[in-house]
C-alpha cells in the first residue's frame, strides 16, 4: 500500500490512505454449494414433517372442540354378563336382641354391666320381692288345707259306703226271712190250716222285704256316686291350688333374671338396688352370633325388591352373599326399610350398627354388550356417546338397556372393542367431533 506524508495547513502531520489494495485477499467460491445443501435438507425435513402431521392437523381443523386425552376417561365396550343392581347402605343389627323385664315389683340387684359378654342362662340380675314370696307361703298353706279336706272326704266316703253295705245286707236278710215265711204260709194254706188273711199278710211281708232291699241298693249306689263327685271336686280344688303354687314358684324363680342367649349386654335400663315395678325393662342382651343387615331401599326400586332377592354385602372390604329376608310395606322419607340375612356364616368381627355396603341384584343378563358406567349418561341421557376414532371422538347415537351400579348394557350403536368417553361430556356442548390431544 502506498502512502504519503504531508504537512497540514495547521502545521500538523497527517496520514492519507489512498486505496485498500494492499489489504484485500482473494476468497474462494467453494462454500456456496454446502450452504445450498443444508438449506435443501432442511426443506426436505420440513416437507416430510408437514406430510406426517397433515392428517392430524386436518382432523384438528375438522374438530369443533379439542381436549387433552389425559383429561377424559375412556371405557371399552366388551361382551359379558351384566347384573342390574342397586346400591344401598345398611347397618348390621342383631337378628335376636332380647330385653328382660321385671316379673314383679321389688328391689333389683344387678350382676352385669353394659358391654359384658354373657353365656346363655347367665344371671343378669336378681329381684327381691317380699310380697311374692309371702303369697307363695300362703298358697302352700291353702294346698295343705285342701289336702286335709280331701282326706276327710275320702274317710267319709268309706264310712258311708260301709253303712250302705250294712243296710243292703240287713235288707237281704229280711228278704230271706220273708221268703221262708211265705213258703210256710203256702204249705199251711195247702194243708188248710191257714186262713186267707194270714196268707195275704205273709205275701205283703215278702213284697215289703223285696222293695226294701231294692231301695237299699239304689240308695247305696246314689250315695256312692255323690261321694265320688265330692271327692273329685276336692281333688280338682287341690289340683287348681297346686297349679297356683307352681305358677307362683315359677314367678319366684323368674326373680333371678337370666340371659336368654349367649351374647353381649347392650343396655342396662336401671341402677343397682333400684325399686322396680312389674314389667319394667331391665337388661338387653344382643346375640352377636346372628347378625342381619337393615337396609334403606329407594322407593323407585321398592317394587322390584322382595323376599328372596339376592344381595352382595361388603364388610371391611370382603364381599359375601346375602338374601333379602323381608321388606316393610311402609314408605318413610321416600325409602322403604328391609332386612338382609347372610347366606352361610357371617364375617367375623361384626359389631352392632356397623355400616355395610349392599348391592341388591334385581336382574342378571348373560353375554350382553356392556360398558363401564360414567357421568356421560347425565348429559346424553343414554341416547348418544363420543366414540373414539383415532385422534377424534365422534358423537354417535346409541341405545342403552339395563344399568347396574358400575356397568351399562349397550343395545345398539356400539360394537365390542369400541371405546367411548365415559367422563363428563357437558363441556363439549354436543359438538359432533372432539380432537383428543396426546
Amino acid at each position: 500500500m502506498a502512502a504519503s506524508l504531508q504537512l497540514s495547513p495547521g502545521g500538523g502531520l497527517g496520514r492519507m490512505i489512498q486505496n485498500t489494495e494492499a489489504m484485500d485477499q482473494p476468497v474462494s467460491r467453494a462454500g456456496w454449494p454446502l450452504r445450498r445443501l443444508v438449506l435443501t435438507a432442511g426443506l426436505v425435513v420440513a416437507v416430510a414433517l408437514g406430510s406426517s402431521l397433515y392428517p392430524s392437523v386436518r382432523r384438528w381443523l375438522a374438530a369443533e372442540r379439542s381436549v387433552d386425552l389425559e383429561r377424559v376417561r375412556l371405557g371399552e365396550v366388551v361382551r359379558g354378563d351384566l347384573q342390574r343392581d342397586v346400591s344401598v347402605q345398611g347397618y348390621t343389627v342383631a337378628a335376636f336382641h332380647a330385653t328382660t323385664f321385671s316379673p314383679a315389683g321389688g328391689i333389683v340387684k344387678l350382676e352385669v354391666r353394659e358391654g359384658d359378654v354373657v353365656d346363655e342362662a347367665a344371671v343378669l340380675a336378681r329381684i327381691d320381692s317380699p310380697e311374692l314370696e309371702h303369697r307363695v307361703e300362703q298358697e302352700h298353706s291353702s294346698v295343705a288345707s285342701l289336702e286335709g279336706q280331701l282326706e276327710r272326704q275320702r274317710i267319709l266316703a268309706s264310712r258311708t259306703r260301709l253303712s250302705n253295705r250294712q243296710r243292703v245286707e240287713l235288707s237281704r236278710v229280711e228278704l230271706d226271712a220273708a221268703r221262708r215265711a211265705m213258703r210256710r204260709a203256702q204249705q199251711s194254706r195247702a194243708d188248710g190250716i191257714l186262713n186267707a188273711v194270714e196268707y195275704e199278710t205273709a205275701q205283703d211281708g215278702l213284697r215289703r222285704a223285696e222293695l226294701k232291699l231294692e231301695h237299699a241298693r239304689q240308695d247305696a249306689e246314689l250315695e256312692t256316686q255323690t261321694l265320688e263327685v265330692e271327692i273329685r271336686n276336692h281333688e280338682l280344688q287341690l289340683e287348681r291350688q297346686r297349679l297356683v303354687v307352681v305358677e307362683l314358684e315359677r314367678q319366684v324363680a323368674e326373680l333371678t333374671i337370666r340371659a336368654p342367649v349367649r351374647g353381649r349386654v347392650s343396655r342396662v335400663e336401671v341402677e343397682d338396688h333400684d325399686a322396680v315395678l312389674p314389667n319394667q325393662p331391665l337388661v338387653t342382651v344382643v346375640d352377636l352370633s346372628a347378625f342381619q343387615v337393615e337396609i334403606s331401599i329407594p322407593q323407585a326400586y321398592a317394587d322390584e325388591v322382595g323376599a328372596g332377592t339376592p344381595a352382595l354385602l361388603t364388610v371391611a372390604g370382603v364381599t359375601v352373599p346375602g338374601l333379602v329376608k323381608s321388606v316393610s310395606p311402609e314408605v318413610e322419607s321416600n325409602h322403604v326399610k328391609g332386612t338382609v340375612a347372610f347366606e352361610g356364616a357371617a364375617p367375623e368381627g361384626l359389631r352392632q350398627n356397623q355400616r355395610v355396603s349392599t348391592r341388591l341384584v334385581l336382574e342378571s343378563k348373560p353375554a350382553v354388550l356392556k360398558v363401564p358406567r360414567g357421568p356421560f349418561l347425565d348429559e346424553g341421557g343414554g341416547r348418544d356417546a363420543y366414540v373414539v376414532r383415532g385422534d377424534l371422538a365422534v358423537l354417535s347415537p346409541i341405545e342403552i338397556g339395563s344399568m347396574s351400579v358400575s356397568e351399562i348394557e349397550v343395545v345398539s350403536g356400539l360394537e365390542a372393542g369400541d371405546r367411548i368417553i365415559i367422563s363428563d361430556t357437558a363441556r363439549f356442548e354436543k359438538a359432533s367431533k372432539i380432537f383428543l390431544r396426546r
